[in-house]
């Protein structure tokens, strides 16, 4: 193996000759230039992130309120006893950005929330059997920034499981 203290510089000779665009091409990127300026400036106007590149994504082109309410939203399972087994958090192969991202169509279809609870059992056999599945957000107050300690819980959807079939005579 050759140290780079011992490569080879190779010298290069300068060229002093300039390169010009022709007129035409010059108009050309131009009128583009213009377009894609004149898109970028209607999307930061009246776009939305599903216009991106044109349409700036929200979370980075608009600050938040300080003192507005923070959501965070989260799936959860309830056994028999009311009590919550997080469902988002990764315990049945989804993260929580997946799980927001599908909150609309969970709300629309809320048998999906079955295959959720399906999932879970199937990964934790041990657990109880659940006996529901329901969408929280849960709306944390904020004051300069900070956390109050306040928080609103809105059950957005439940989905009621079919108790497991008992066999039998």
């Amino acid at each position: 193996m050759v140290s780079v203290t011992d490569r080879v510089t190779v010298e290069q000779t300068a060229v002093d000759e300039v390169v010009h665009v022709a007129p035409g091409a010059r108009v050309i990127r131009l009128i583009v230039a213009a377009m894609i300026l004149a898109l970028t400036m209607a999307g930061t106007v009246y776009g939305d992130d599903y216009a991106f590149p044109f349409g700036p994504p929200r979370m980075y082109a608009t600050r938040a309120d300080p003192d507005a309410p923070v959501s965070s939203t989260r799936v959860v399972g309830l056994d028999d006893d009311g009590e919550e087994v997080p469902l988002s958090g990764g315990e049945v192969g989804l993260r929580r950005a997946e799980f927001e991202g599908q909150v609309p169509r969970l709300i629309d279809h809320p048998d999906l929330l079955g295959l959720l609870a399906e999932t879970y059992t199937a990964h934790h056999p041990e657990a109880g059997p659940l006996v529901a599945v329901a969408i929280i957000a849960r709306r944390y107050e904020l004051q300069a920034g900070q956390r109050t300690g306040a928080y609103v819980d809105d059950v957005l959807v439940t989905y009621r499981l079919q108790p497991p079939e008992r066999g039998g005579l």
